[in-house]
């Protein structure tokens, strides 16, 4: 029973996570530019870091 209880509580606090995460950009498309442009600033960086 204790184990059941636990899952859930995991299971509500992942969801909760997730929601609140995506509710912060606005919708998914936005999230999705927002890990498009976090993807741009590190192929940025590792380009400047090169050492070519």
């Amino acid at each position: 029973m204790q184990r059941i209880r636990l899952f859930g509580v995991l299971v509500l606090g992942l969801l909760a996570l997730t929601i609140s995460g995506l509710s912060g950009c606005g919708t998914i498309e936005g999230f999705g530019r927002d890990v498009q442009k976090g993807g741009e600033a590190v192929e940025e960086a590792a380009d400047r870091n090169d050492g070519n």
